[in-house]
């Protein structure tokens, strides 16, 4: 895969804001440009849509239609989803997610100080959103373990998609912490079929963190999930959010990126799946999703406290995100005032 970024970066198109393109990409990309420039809406036009439709990548669809179309684009990938996102990126992904989760640092870590805590002897509970393949799960799980010793913290894991579910049940099978002994009773991972906008299923103030990776840019009310993770969550909880970025920092390598998203990716999905437009909906999902900046000010509006966050002179965010990769991806964490 790697193996394909030289040949890339021969037919570079850079962003707009360097004013250079190269002659060699222009005749490639002008079709692809046009096409997307006439689906996607100008910013204006998105601003004063009914409130009845938005957007399905660079498509507008009618709100009640998108959660089934997306549910479609994942039941057709379930079975390839590390694939996926092997391609979308450039394989980086696993030590993403294994970043990600180091920073949450899950479990109790009992001491001679607190091993009597009722609290500690309960571990935490958290629910792992969109999560249906259980790949973070299982992360969360092994740094609980084998990092804090806690042997008690569990994980909903939460997704619309029961394909994806199915995926996750089969990596747990075999699983101690889905499996029950005499030793160990209770399972430490449970699946629950739900709509991240609504999850009446879970009570208020029960979870102790709340994680979605990969997985919010295809929510279709972004701000109610946002909400829905302030409810559930405990004071003092921790919601984070591991997400692709629209836009990479160097302008350079955003070239490169989307020239390999929007030219290799659907290609590869072809190839691979014999699904393009799936592969063509996530690339262009991406395109969609807020901003570092755009998206840390959804988080304070839902009514978290964002850490490290700074302001400029305008008042707007310039803090509060950990970017990954030159910004492929980011790294987004609320806490829950107590």
């Amino acid at each position: 895969m790697a193996a394909l970024l030289p040949r890339a970066t021969k037919r570079l198109r850079l962003s707009p804001t360097s004013g250079f393109v190269c002659r060699d990409c222009r005749r490639s990309f002008a079709s692809s440009i046009r096409h997307g420039q006439q689906q996607q809406p100008a910013p204006s036009q998105h601003v004063f849509q009914s409130d009845k439709t938005t957007h399905f990548g660079f498509e507008t669809v009618a709100e009640e239609l998108k959660a089934s179309r997306v549910r479609t684009v994942f039941s057709s990938v379930a079975a390839n989803y590390d694939t996926m996102n092997d391609l979308m990126s450039l394989g980086i992904h696993r030590l993403w997610k294994d970043h990600f989760v180091r920073s949450l640092n899950p479990g109790i870590r009992l001491t001679s100080t607190n091993t009597s805590s009722p609290h500690n002897a309960a571990g935490q509970t958290i629910l792992d959103i969109a999560g249906g393949t259980g790949d973070i799960a299982l992360r969360l799980l092994d740094h609980a373990t084998t990092i804090n010793r806690d042997t008690a913290t569990s994980v909903i894991i939460s997704d619309i998609n029961p394909e994806m579910l199915a995926e996750g049940r089969k990596r747990f099978a075999t699983s101690h912490y889905y499996s029950t002994t005499t030793s160990s009773p209770n399972r430490r991972v449970s699946f629950l079929e739900a709509n991240a906008e609504d999850l009446s299923a879970i009570e208020s103030n029960s979870i102790d963190l709340y994680t979605v990776a990969f997985g919010i840019r295809n929510f279709t009310h972004k701000q109610v999930a946002l909400q829905e993770a302030f409810r559930v969550l405990k004071p003092g909880g921790v919601f984070a959010c591991l997400e692709f970025t629209p836009r990479l920092s160097n302008p350079i390598m955003n070239g490169i990126y989307k020239r390999w998203s929007f030219g290799a990716i659907p290609l590869i999905g072809q190839v691979v799946a014999a699904d393009r437009e799936s592969y063509q909906y996530l690339v262009e999902s991406i395109e969609r999703f807020p901003s570092q900046a755009e998206f840390a000010g959804m988080i304070e509006e839902a009514g978290f406290i964002v850490p490290g966050k700074e302001r400029g002179d305008g008042g707007e965010l310039e803090g509060g995100w950990e970017d990954l990769s030159l910004g492929i991806a980011a790294i987004h964490k609320g806490v829950k005032p107590v």
